[in-house]
Protein backbone atom coordinates (compact mmCIF):
# COMPACT_ATOMS: atom_id res chain seq x y z
CA UNK A 1 0.00 0.00 0.00
CA UNK A 2 1.11 3.55 -0.68
CA UNK A 3 -0.59 6.87 -0.94
CA UNK A 4 0.11 10.39 -2.10
CA UNK A 5 -0.92 13.28 0.11
CA UNK A 6 -0.03 16.93 -0.44
CA UNK A 7 2.81 16.05 -2.77
CA UNK A 8 4.27 13.50 -0.39
CA UNK A 9 4.50 9.75 -0.69
CA UNK A 10 2.92 7.98 2.29
CA UNK A 11 4.26 4.47 2.83
CA UNK A 12 4.92 2.04 1.38
CA UNK A 13 3.40 -0.56 3.64
CA UNK A 14 3.60 -4.23 2.72
CA UNK A 15 0.14 -5.78 2.79
CA UNK A 16 -0.19 -9.58 2.87
CA UNK A 17 0.04 -11.37 -0.47
CA UNK A 18 -3.46 -12.79 0.02
CA UNK A 19 -5.35 -9.68 1.02
CA UNK A 20 -8.86 -10.17 2.39
CA UNK A 21 -11.48 -7.70 3.49
CA UNK A 22 -10.63 -8.53 7.10
CA UNK A 23 -6.89 -7.94 6.75
CA UNK A 24 -7.53 -4.74 4.78
CA UNK A 25 -9.88 -3.48 7.50
CA UNK A 26 -7.21 -4.20 10.12
CA UNK A 27 -4.75 -2.19 8.02
CA UNK A 28 -7.20 0.72 7.84
CA UNK A 29 -7.96 0.59 11.58
CA UNK A 30 -4.52 -0.15 13.01
CA UNK A 31 -1.85 0.89 10.51
CA UNK A 32 -3.11 3.77 8.38
CA UNK A 33 -3.19 6.14 11.35
CA UNK A 34 0.47 5.41 12.08
CA UNK A 35 1.39 6.07 8.43
CA UNK A 36 -0.37 9.44 8.66
CA UNK A 37 1.15 10.35 12.03
CA UNK A 38 3.36 13.12 10.59
CA UNK A 39 0.44 14.70 8.71
CA UNK A 40 -0.96 17.73 10.58
CA UNK A 41 -4.20 17.02 12.43
CA UNK A 42 -6.24 19.61 10.50
CA UNK A 43 -5.28 17.89 7.23
CA UNK A 44 -6.05 14.41 8.63
CA UNK A 45 -9.49 15.59 9.77
CA UNK A 46 -10.37 16.75 6.25
CA UNK A 47 -8.67 13.87 4.46
CA UNK A 48 -10.42 12.13 1.59
CA UNK A 49 -9.64 8.43 1.12
CA UNK A 50 -9.62 6.76 -2.29
CA UNK A 51 -9.10 3.18 -3.28
CA UNK A 52 -9.93 1.03 -6.28
CA UNK A 53 -12.51 -1.68 -6.73
CA UNK A 54 -10.40 -4.63 -5.59
CA UNK A 55 -12.62 -7.24 -3.88
CA UNK A 56 -11.05 -6.76 -0.41
CA UNK A 57 -11.82 -3.02 -0.65
CA UNK A 58 -15.49 -3.80 -1.29
CA UNK A 59 -16.00 -5.97 1.81
CA UNK A 60 -18.92 -4.79 3.93
CA UNK A 61 -16.82 -4.37 7.09
CA UNK A 62 -14.30 -2.27 5.11
CA UNK A 63 -17.06 -0.03 3.72
CA UNK A 64 -18.63 0.29 7.17
CA UNK A 65 -15.27 1.31 8.64
CA UNK A 66 -14.69 3.87 5.88
CA UNK A 67 -18.19 5.27 6.43
CA UNK A 68 -17.46 5.66 10.16
CA UNK A 69 -13.97 7.09 9.68
CA UNK A 70 -14.43 9.27 6.58
CA UNK A 71 -18.20 9.74 6.30
CA UNK A 72 -18.90 11.07 2.80
CA UNK A 73 -15.15 11.68 2.18
CA UNK A 74 -14.15 8.41 0.57
CA UNK A 75 -14.05 7.33 -3.03
CA UNK A 76 -14.37 3.71 -4.06
CA UNK A 77 -16.65 0.91 -5.10
CA UNK A 78 -19.72 0.88 -2.87
CA UNK A 79 -18.83 4.23 -1.34
CA UNK A 80 -20.50 7.61 -1.30
CA UNK A 81 -18.49 8.58 -4.38
CA UNK A 82 -17.96 5.64 -6.71
CA UNK A 83 -14.62 5.29 -8.44
CA UNK A 84 -15.01 4.56 -12.16
CA UNK A 85 -14.14 0.91 -12.82
CA UNK A 86 -11.02 0.23 -14.88
CA UNK A 87 -9.85 3.84 -14.69
CA UNK A 88 -6.09 3.73 -13.98
CA UNK A 89 -5.63 6.79 -16.21
CA UNK A 90 -7.05 8.92 -13.38
CA UNK A 91 -5.09 7.47 -10.46
CA UNK A 92 -1.50 8.69 -9.90
CA UNK A 93 -0.60 5.48 -8.11
CA UNK A 94 -1.53 3.58 -11.28
CA UNK A 95 -0.36 5.95 -14.01
CA UNK A 96 2.90 6.86 -12.27
CA UNK A 97 3.95 5.34 -8.98
CA UNK A 98 3.70 1.59 -9.50
CA UNK A 99 5.35 1.61 -12.93
CA UNK A 100 8.17 3.91 -11.82
CA UNK A 101 8.71 1.93 -8.64
CA UNK A 102 8.84 -1.35 -10.59
CA UNK A 103 11.46 0.09 -12.93
CA UNK A 104 13.63 0.99 -9.93
CA UNK A 105 13.04 -2.25 -8.02
CA UNK A 106 13.66 -4.58 -10.98
CA UNK A 107 16.74 -2.90 -12.50
CA UNK A 108 18.46 -6.16 -11.66
CA UNK A 109 16.94 -9.55 -10.75
CA UNK A 110 15.49 -9.86 -7.25
CA UNK A 111 16.71 -12.91 -5.37
CA UNK A 112 14.69 -13.02 -2.14
CA UNK A 113 11.58 -11.59 -0.54
CA UNK A 114 13.82 -9.65 1.84
CA UNK A 115 15.69 -8.16 -1.12
CA UNK A 116 12.38 -7.22 -2.74
CA UNK A 117 11.12 -5.46 0.40
CA UNK A 118 14.42 -3.58 0.80
CA UNK A 119 14.30 -2.47 -2.83
CA UNK A 120 10.70 -1.28 -2.56
CA UNK A 121 11.60 0.81 0.50
CA UNK A 122 14.68 2.22 -1.25
CA UNK A 123 12.70 3.01 -4.41
CA UNK A 124 10.01 4.81 -2.39
CA UNK A 125 12.67 6.88 -0.65
CA UNK A 126 14.33 7.71 -3.99
CA UNK A 127 11.01 8.78 -5.51
CA UNK A 128 10.20 10.94 -2.49
CA UNK A 129 13.60 12.63 -2.63
CA UNK A 130 13.59 13.31 -6.39
CA UNK A 131 13.20 17.06 -6.77
CA UNK A 132 9.97 18.07 -8.51
CA UNK A 133 8.63 14.57 -9.17
CA UNK A 134 5.42 15.01 -7.17
CA UNK A 135 4.77 18.41 -8.76
CA UNK A 136 5.03 16.78 -12.22
CA UNK A 137 2.67 14.00 -11.11
CA UNK A 138 0.19 16.62 -9.86
CA UNK A 139 0.35 18.58 -13.15
CA UNK A 140 -0.15 15.33 -15.09
CA UNK A 141 -3.14 14.47 -12.90
CA UNK A 142 -4.77 17.86 -13.56
CA UNK A 143 -4.20 17.36 -17.30
CA UNK A 144 -5.80 13.91 -17.16
CA UNK A 145 -8.86 15.19 -15.27
CA UNK A 146 -9.22 18.07 -17.73
CA UNK A 147 -9.11 15.72 -20.74
CA UNK A 148 -11.58 13.36 -19.02
CA UNK A 149 -14.01 16.26 -18.54
CA UNK A 150 -13.54 17.41 -22.14
CA UNK A 151 -14.47 13.98 -23.52
CA UNK A 152 -17.32 13.55 -21.00
CA UNK A 153 -15.74 10.58 -19.24
CA UNK A 154 -14.88 8.54 -22.31
CA UNK A 155 -11.57 6.70 -22.68
CA UNK A 156 -8.69 9.21 -22.46
CA UNK A 157 -5.46 7.24 -22.80
CA UNK A 158 -5.09 7.85 -26.58
CA UNK A 159 -5.44 11.59 -25.92
CA UNK A 160 -2.65 11.87 -23.36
Amino acid sequence: WAGILNGRLIGPYMLPLRLTGGTYRVFLEEVLGDLLEDVPLDIRRGLWFQHDGAPPHFALDVRNHLNRRFGQRWIGRGGPIPWPPRSPDLNPLDFFLWGHMKSLVYETPVDTVEDLVARVLTAAQEIQQTQGVMERVYQNLIRRYTVCNEVHGRHIEPLL
